[in-house]
Parts: structure tokens; C-alpha cells; sequence
């Protein structure tokens, strides 16, 4: 290639992407990438551990080798996607919270099995997509209270820290008290501690990574103590899919069910309202909203995440979905998708080290700090909410409490849009509420009865 032709292909390059638009770099812009992938890297280890049949789920799981790899495959295709169509600097994978929405609630919960509900998880992935390229999509964005919203996301996050420190130990079930706190003359208990103490340090330090350095340190502390196996292998070729691919397709007819439609409901809300708040707010750090705060490409930036939930779901795994981490890459200065290209790069490299991120997956102890510490992180959102309004407060704190409470993400979010039409006509407001909010009341009362009568 000549040297003209090498600067053309870098100039139009730099067009598409508005790399010196920007004011940044390829070399920046790579390892802003770079970052990101640390920073949330901690997937590859805590999905498999949530949604394998190696973790909690037993043989009602997922084949775990299946799930690394569905996980590195989905996060290549959302981020790719979202790089090179919407050209933000974000990268997607597997979302924590609707990962545990889909073991605890879905398949254990339920009694819904894992193929089936991956069927329902490519459904959401489908009306996303629509809603992401018409104008309804912010509509519904409209129609929800945003209390309810910061709720959602609020309550998700105590749900996965209660996840967490359960399968660490930290807290055990009781016949008198429901839950007390574990033992912590128990070894694997102690390595969870010591996990959940290095990972807030390295987070309060300010480490981009900090969830994986904390796995790493508790992995290796693990392996000194005997308490976590050495890994056979460090690389191996990809596989597994041959158990999960197409599953979801081959079980759409199982898929439509009074049940499944609140599994889709659910999985669909969480992700459209998750990926919208992630979305705008990692382009405003960026300083990529407009003027006026809208969010350019706002169409192909959705239909990303939507691809990237229906394509994971084909493949294997939960609801993928833009990731918060990505905030690590944009500031370390990613401003364009050649930062979401070289992330998507490091899950393609990543894929071939299952033996290691196995070892992880299978120690509960390991991976019950990253699910406490991403709860925590999830649930800053209750301090924006209007507590001083009580026809916010109430339903937002229902929403909150009975997710963890009841073990179940779908409980609570419908548990709160049933308070809130209520509380909103019993303020005199009922006005104020959105037709949709009325339907996805009446939906979750039927939802209700239905579990009454099962």
C-alpha cells in the first residue's frame, strides 16, 4: 500500500469515527479500550459463576464452559456493533442484575428452564430494537417516573450485594430470624472478607479494575490457602456453544406464556431504562451529548444494546447491555468507537483463557466480592431519589426493599408500579400518571394472582 493510500485510509478513518474531532488519537483511543476492558473484565468470572451449572444454579444451570464463552462472544458482537454503528466509546456485555433476574428469579424462582428462558431473553432483545428505532422509545422513557427508574436500578443493586454476600458466607439463612451473620471462623468465609476488604480499597483508591484486581488478589490468597484449585491449563480453545447456540430460537414456542410475559416484561424494563441511563451519562462525561443534552446517534446507540441482548441470547447467555465501566475507558480519554473496538479485541483474546476464569467461576468465595461491590455501585441511585415526596418515596422504597426481600427483581418492580398509580391518586395527581404505567399495573396485579395460584 502506498504512503497516499495509507493516509487516505487513515483520513477516512478519522472522518467516520471524528477521531481529531474529538481531540484524541488512535493510540488514546486503543488504550482507553485497554482500560475498559479491566475495569469490567470481572464478567468473564462472575457470569459463568451465576449462570453456570458449576455456581448456584447446580444442574438446573447453564453449561459453564457454554457461558465464558457466550459471555466473550456477546460482549465481542454488542461492543463491536456499538463501535463501529453508533461509534460511542461503550462497551457491552452480560449485565449484572438481569444476569441474577435470569438464574434466581427466572429459572429457580420459576421453575423455567434455562433454554426457554433464553428464548425470552431474545424477545426483549426483538421489542427493543423496535423501540429503539421508532419513536416510542421515548415515549416510554417519558411514561415512567424517573423516581421509579433510580428505584429499579437502586433495588437490582441491593439484590446482587444480597447475592453476594450469601454465596460468600457473609450472611446464612436462620429458622428464627430468616438471616444472621455467617461464621467467620470458616475459612472460605474469610477469604470472602479479605476479597470484599481489597476489592473496597483498591475501589477507594481509585484503581480503573479495581473489581478485577480484587478477584485476582482473592484468587491468589485462595490458592495459597488451599481453599481455591489451581487451574489444569491457562489457554484452551473455545467451545461449548454447540449446547447453547440456537436454544433460544429452537424454544420460542415455550416462550409464549402468562409467565413469560412477565419475565419479558421485566427483562425488557430493566434493560431499557439500565441502557438509557448508561448511555446518557457516559456521552455527557464524555462530552458528547449536543447543546441542548440529547444524545446524537441515539437510535443506532439503542439498537446496539438491543442487537447485542438478541445476538447473546442466540449464542447463550442473559441480557447484554452497555456496560458503566466504559466511564473508566472515557477517562483514560476514549471518545469514539475505535475505543469500544479495541475492548470488543480483548474479549476476542480473552476468550481462549477459560481454564483460568473457570477456576474463579466454581469459587464462590471469589466472585462474592465483585457481586457485593457491583451492588454497591448499582445502589448509589437511592440518594437521587426524591425522598421528602412520599407518592415517590413510598413506591420507590417498596421497588427497593422487595427485591432482595423476596428474591425476586420482577417482585419488586412490580410491586412498585402498583403502589404508584395509587399513591399518585390518593395525592390527587393521578393526572400525572402515564396510560403505560396504568397497563404495566394491571399486568403485574394479573402477575400477582397468577403466582397465587400456582
Amino acid at each position: 500500500m502506498t504512503i497516499d493510500a495509507q493516509s487516505g485510509a487513515k483520513g477516512r478513518v478519522d472522518a467516520y469515527f471524528g477521531i481529531s474531532r474529538h481531540g484524541s488519537t488512535v493510540k488514546r483511543e486503543i488504550m482507553a479500550g485497554t482500560v475498559t476492558f479491566l475495569a469490567m473484565s470481572y464478567v468473564l468470572a462472575v457470569n459463568p459463576a451465576v449462570l453456570g451449572d458449576h455456581g448456584t444454579l447446580g444442574a438446573k444451570g447453564i453449561p459453564t464452559q457454554a457461558v465464558f464463552t457466550a459471555t466473550a462472544v456477546a460482549a465481542v458482537v454488542g461492543t463491536l456493533v456499538m463501535g463501529l454503528w453508533a461509534r460511542y466509546p461503550i462497551a457491552l456485555a452480560p449485565g449484572m442484575g438481569l444476569n441474577a433476574f435470569f438464574a434466581y428469579s427466572v429459572v429457580l424462582g420459576m421453575g423455567i428452564h434455562w433454554q426457554v428462558a433464553l428464548s425470552g431473553t431474545l424477545l426483549s432483545g426483538v421489542i427493543f430494537f423496535v423501540l429503539a428505532i421508532t419513536k416510542i422509545r421515548e415515549k416510554i422513557i417519558d411514561a415512567i417516573p424517573m423516581q421509579l427508574k433510580l428505584a429499579v436500578g437502586a433495588g437490582i443493586g441491593m439484590f446482587v450485594a444480597f447475592l453476594g454476600l450469601k454465596n460468600g458466607g457473609l450472611v446464612v439463612a436462620s429458622e428464627s430470624t430468616f438471616v444472621h451473620l455467617g461464621d467467620f471462623t470458616k475459612g472460605t468465609t474469610l477469604l470472602a472478607l479479605f476479597g470484599l476488604l481489597i476489592t473496597v480499597i483498591f475501589l477507594v483508591i481509585g484503581w480503573h479494575g479495581a473489581v478485577l484486581y480484587g478477584i485476582v488478589a482473592t484468587t491468589i490468597v485462595g490458592i495459597v490457602s488451599g481453599l481455591v484449585p489451581l487451574p489444569h491449563s491457562v489457554v484452551s480453545l473455545p467451545h461449548g456453544l454447540d449446547q447453547t447456540f440456537g436454544q433460544a430460537i429452537v424454544n420460542l414456542p415455550h416462550a409464549f406464556t402468562g409467565q413469560m410475559v412477565i419475565v419479558v416484561l421485566t427483562m425488557l424494563f430493566v434493560d431499557f431504562f439500565d441502557a438509557s441511563g448508561t448511555l446518557i451519562g457516559i456521552a455527557n462525561q464524555a462530552g458528547l451529548l449536543t447543546p441542548e443534552g440529547k444524545l446524537p446517534r441515539a437510535a443506532q446507540a439503542f439498537a446496539s444494546d438491543s442487537v447485542g441482548t438478541a445476538a447473546g441470547a442466540i449464542i447463550g447467555t442473559s441480557t447484554t447491555t452497555a456496560y458503566v465501566e466504559s466511564t473508566a475507558g472515557v477517562s483514560a480519554g476514549g471518545r469514539t468507537g475505535i475505543t469500544a473496538i479495541s475492548t470488543a479485541g480483548w474479549f476476542l483474546i480473552a476468550m481462549f483463557l477459560f481454564p483460568i476464569f473457570d477456576v474463579v467461576a466454581g469459587a464462590s468465595s471469589v466472585t462474592a466480592p465483585a457481586l457485593i461491590v457491583v451492588g454497591v455501585l448499582m445502589s448509589r441511585s437511592l440518594g437521587q431519589i426524591d425522598w421528602s415526596e412520599l407518592e415517590y418515596a413510598i413506591p420507590a422504597f417498596i421497588t427497593v426493599i422487595m427485591m432482595p426481600l423476596t428474591y425476586s427483581i420482577a417482585n419488586g418492580i412490580a410491586m412498585g408500579l402498583l403502589f404508584y398509580p395509587i399513591v399518585m391518586v390518593a395525592k390527587r395527581r393521578g393526572r400525572e400518571v402515564h396510560p403505560v404505567v396504568w397497563v404495566l399495573a394491571v399486568i403485574f396485579l394479573a402477575y400477582f394472582f397468577f403466582l397465587a395460584n400456582r
